[in-house]
């Protein structure tokens, strides 16, 4: 899955992401940037 990493400013492919639901219900993409290590999130969708 691909993020933005605000530390690189710049696009890359996220490095073990993982699937979370946020507290609204929406579904959202966490993992790490594989160059600079810093957290990375994407919101995806709303579950039903």
């Amino acid at each position: 899955m691909e993020a933005y990493c605000v530390k690189c400013k710049a696009k890359r492919e996220m490095e073990s992401p993982q699937m979370v639901t946020m507290k609204n219900g929406r579904n959202a993409m966490k993992g790490s940037c594989p160059v600079c290590g810093t957290g990375m999130f994407k919101i995806v969708g709303k579950s039903k």
